[in-house]
C-alpha cells in the first residue's frame, strides 16, 4: 500500500470527531431501542452507556482501517459499504453488551437486529454529512505513511 496517496484523507482528529459524533446518534438509538425491547430503564440505561466507551473506540478503529482504502471516497456505494461494515462490528457489539447486561439472549438478539435496522440509516446519512465537511481533513495529495512527502503545490 505504500505509495497510495489519498484525496482529502481524514487525519486523527477528524476520525476522532466523527466517533464522537456519530456515538450521540448511536447512543440514543440504542437506548431507545433497549427501553422498547426489555422495558427496564436502568437495563436501557446501561447498554447504552457502556457502549459509549466501546463503539468509540471500535468506531475510530473502523475510520483508520478505511483510511487506508483509497476506493471512490466520495461515492455513495463507499458510504454504503462503509456503513455495512461498521454495522456488523456494531451489531456484535450491541449483542455482547445486551447479553451481558440482561443475561437474556433474547434480549440481546432483539435489540442488536433492530438497531441494525435502523442505524444503517443513520450512519449513511451521518457519513454524507462528513462528506461535506472540510475540517480535518488532510490537504489534497497528502500521503499515507511511507509514501514520502506530498509534492509541492
Amino acid at each position: 500500500m505504500a505509495g497510495v496517496i489519498l484525496k482529502d484523507a481524514d487525519g486523527h482528529a477528524r476520525a476522532l470527531a466523527k466517533g464522537v459524533s456519530w456515538r450521540f446518534i448511536g447512543t440514543a438509538d440504542t437506548f431507545i431501542w433497549s427501553l422498547l425491547i426489555t422495558r427496564q430503564p436502568f437495563s436501557a440505561g446501561s447498554i447504552a452507556g457502556l457502549e459509549t466507551f466501546t463503539k468509540i473506540a471500535l468506531f475510530y478503529l473502523h475510520e483508520r482501517l478505511w483510511r487506508l482504502l483509497p476506493w471512490a471516497p466520495d461515492s455513495h456505494v463507499r458510504s454504503l459499504v462503509k456503513a455495512v461494515s461498521w454495522r456488523l462490528v456494531g451489531s456484535l457489539d450491541t449483542f455482547l453488551l445486551s447479553l451481558l447486561v440482561t443475561g437474556k439472549a433474547k434480549y440481546a438478539i432483539s435489540i442488536a437486529t433492530a438497531e441494525a435496522l435502523t442505524k444503517i440509516v443513520l450512519y449513511y446519512a451521518h457519513e454524507r454529512v462528513w462528506r461535506r465537511v472540510r475540517w480535518g481533513r488532510l490537504e489534497d495529495g497528502a500521503a499515507l505513511e511511507g509514501a514520502g512527502p506530498a509534492p509541492p503545490a
